[in-house]
């Protein structure tokens, strides 16, 4: 049975790594076509003013924790969640469970030749792993319906877009009955990540909980957005106690 907490409207499930690796697994078995979205702070604190993304990620299959922001605020709730579900973690850990299997692997977004480059990186530090088409995300209307042509043609099993949030959200929820991908999973930079452009945050700074600490002293042109923090605090102790 799936059990979820709120976090200013917005449904997380309360898993963990493992349970939601497995679940993730499991709509791959299912016939049916599933999001999973990977909120952090900033993403619920869009969601406050924006309709369209709340009721993706209340339609959502999957919704996990993507930053110890979520984690630290349903600690008030009736089920806090058990730990942070980064997204980037999620998709290698299934890249690794489905390496050697028949399941296959679309990547959409990201500059010109990042999601090529991150494709190329992936199925080298995961022999045996299936991605049938990349393409960045740079595209016109007349471009994304060749797009969405060949992703329906090659049937990926797994469909990952890295438009950035809420875009990538959006088009996902739009586009997933015509695409037919069985799991389709919003990933921000994470092909960034992948290719090696742009360095994750030591372990360190994961274990803490401060990798949005390391993004921004690394990245100082995410200082506006990392402005949405301390409003998602007071937003969340508002909530809580006034």
């Amino acid at each position: 049975m799936r059990k979820t907490t709120q976090v200013l409207k917005v449904p997380f499930d309360v898993v963990t790594m493992s349970e939601a690796v497995e679940r993730a697994l499991k709509f791959l078995e299912d016939g049916r076509s599933h999001i999973i979205c990977t909120p952090n702070p900033e993403i619920v604190m869009e969601a406050q003013t924006d309709k369209e993304l709340l009721q993706i990620l209340r339609a959502a299959d999957m919704v996990i924790p993507d930053g110890i922001g979520v984690v630290w605020a349903s600690r008030y709730s009736q089920y806090p969640l058990k730990e942070r579900v980064a997204g980037y973690d999620l998709v290698q850990k299934l890249f690794s469970q489905i390496k050697d299997t028949e399941y296959t692997v679309y990547f959409l977004g990201g500059a010109p030749g990042v999601a090529n480059t991150a494709a190329k990186r992936m199925m080298k530090q995961y022999p045996g792993l299936k991605i049938v088409g990349v393409h960045n995300g740079y595209f016109d209307a007349k471009e994304e319906k060749k797009i969405i042509y060949e992703i329906k043609k090659l049937a990926p099993s797994i469909l990952l877009v890295g438009l950035g949030a809420p875009k990538q959200e959006k088009w996902i929820y739009e586009n997933m009955r015509l695409i037919g991908a069985k799991v389709c999973i919003g990933v921000g930079g994470s092909f960034d990540v992948m290719a090696g452009t742009v360095k994750r945050a030591p372990a360190i700074f994961q274990k803490f909980g401060l990798e949005w600490f390391y993004r921004l002293i690394s990245q100082p042109s995410r200082f506006f957005r990392m402005m949405r923090l301390p409003k998602f605090v007071l937003k969340v102790l508002k909530s809580r106690f006034f």
